[in-house]
């Protein structure tokens, strides 16, 4: 009996013959031009030190942040894509439909009256659901374009239905006005809950995580720019209408609870992926459901600071996601190991010196108050980047035991400086949170169960696997499930 010896390797995909369209081209360039244009409002900005305010309109520190975070992921968007789509059929729609989805975002985070919102609202999902279906060829891109455009007209109904209410409750027609007007009636509270139901749809918190694990036969550059920029459209929701939201404490306290259910069904979701996007996608659900959390205990700049940054990261794990794909056996090489009585140690201790650093240099969770379960999300992230790194088996000693602590904690110390200079800059500041009973409750069955996570427990139960695995898995007409259905080669 022969043994095959020869060891199979991909290679290189053809380079296209023909050169970018003038039309990528020229809105790459706006896109960059844009990304200039927010430098400049920024700074302007910052010299003004208020807000423009033009009919319908108003550019406050919120829009200019996201105007900035928005047009510099298009740009790269763009500029990856003239590779990436070079002699493709459908280039030109797929550049026309990421540059009018800038341009709607902009008008989304810069709209202040009713109408010019939740027209916004509904055209930027609609140009994203254009962006999933963009191969017309593929009956499976077709449908799963289909299933997120139901997903994004719902969401706009329970956005109407909030704006609605609001123009009854209080006769205010603009963000501002009803900031200004709002106070706890039934009619309020209930907008204040259409209003978190529109950014859990859009951001694709359970349970509604099913259109964004569809949307993966979409190009790479429409799923980064789908899990940097418009899952975060949840969050801008919520810090635009704080002045609705907080009104009402149980409000908030569901907002921390459904966003703690989201943060660990993510992180558990994603442990029965088999494929890069596909995990990606349950992180997002997750990361999402820790944007919420913040939202949810009144820390709309810590919020907003944790959209940014996963939107950076987000976007460069889509964008080389092809380059992490292995093309070889696990071996013990590559294994992760298990974590010892010393490692455990560096771990723990550098997550609380962690939380004890962004307490310290923002003063949040020094008092009795919501900045505690801040803090406690703080230990958590360190805790678990901390984990990942220890265990790399290709990681010398000394690289585990010294470089660990004093990549983190500078790491942090940024991640404060960043989250308290948009804190200054939001129109919106809520005061903190008092802790209740149910808040600790919720705090710790969210701690119990991310340590039964990490250490593995869930492992054991079977039918946990199997829902999980039902949980993830999409309609069967959204999915390619051969290799013929895709390979255009």
């Amino acid at each position: 009996m022969t043994q095959k010896t020869q060891r199979s390797t991909v290679g290189q995909l053809p380079t296209p013959e023909t050169e970018s369209s003038p039309v990528a081209v020229v809105l790459t360039r706006l896109a960059w031009t844009l990304w200039l244009g927010s430098i400049a409002a920024l700074t302007a900005f910052l010299f003004r030190g208020r807000p423009w305010e033009l009919p319908g309109v108003t550019v406050d520190g919120l829009t200019v942040i996201m105007w900035l975070t928005v047009t510099f992921f298009s740009a790269i968007v763009h500029s990856y894509s003239r590779r990436y789509l070079a002699g493709s059929k459908t280039a030109e729609a797929f550049f026309g439909r990421v540059f009018a989805f800038t341009l709607v975002v902009m008008v989304l985070v810069a709209a202040d009256h009713f109408l010019l919102f939740g027209a916004a609202w509904l055209g930027m999902g609609l140009v994203m659901a254009g962006l999933i279906g963009t191969l017309s060829a593929w009956p499976q891109a077709q449908a799963a374009a289909t299933l997120a455009r139901r997903y994004f007209l719902a969401s706009t109904a329970a956005l109407s239905a909030a704006l609605l209410a609001l123009w009854i409750g209080t006769g205010a027609t603009t963000v501002s006005g009803v900031t200004a007007a709002a106070e706890s009636t039934p009619l309020v509270v209930a907008a204040a809950g259409a209003l978190v139901l529109a950014a859990m749809i859009q951001s694709a918190l359970l349970p509604f995580q099913s259109w964004l694990l569809s949307s993966m036969t979409a190009p790479t550059p429409a799923s980064a720019l789908m899990h940097a920029g418009f899952v975060n459209a949840g969050g801008v929701l919520l810090v635009r209408f704080g002045g609705v939201v907080t009104i009402e404490p149980a409000v908030m306290l569901a907002v921390v609870a459904l966003g703690a259910v989201s943060a660990l069904g993510g992180k558990l979701l994603k442990t029965v992926q088999t494929d890069v996007k596909g995990e990606l996608g349950c992180s997002t659900v997750g990361q999402m459901g820790f944007m919420l959390m913040q939202a949810g205990l009144g820390f709309f700049g810590a919020a907003i600071t944790h959209l940014i940054l996963h939107g950076f990261y987000k976007a460069y794990q889509f964008l080389s996601a092809g380059g992490v794909v292995s093309q070889q056996s696990p071996t013990k090489s590559n294994t992760a190991r298990l974590t010892g009585p010393a490692e455990a140690a560096l771990i723990i201790l550098t997550a609380i010196a962690g939380g004890a650093l962004f307490a310290g240099l923002t003063g949040k969770g020094t008092k009795l108050d919501g900045g505690l379960l801040l803090v406690l999300i703080v230990v958590l992230t360190v805790l678990h980047a901390a984990r990942e790194v220890t265990t790399r088996p290709a990681l010398p000693a000394s690289v585990r035991y010294v470089g660990v602590p004093l990549v983190a904690l500078p790491a942090i110390a940024l991640y404060a400086g960043v989250y308290r200079a948009i804190e200054g800059l939001l129109p919106v500041a809520a005061p903190p949170i008092e802790l209740t009973i149910i808040h600790g409750i919720v705090a710790v069955a969210f701690l119990g169960a991310y340590l039964a996570i990490e250490s593995g427990r869930y492992k054991r139960s079977e039918r946990l696997y199997v829902f999980l695995l039902n949980a993830t898995q999409p309609p069967t007409d959204t999915q390619l499930t051969t290799t013929e259905e895709y390979n255009e080669y």
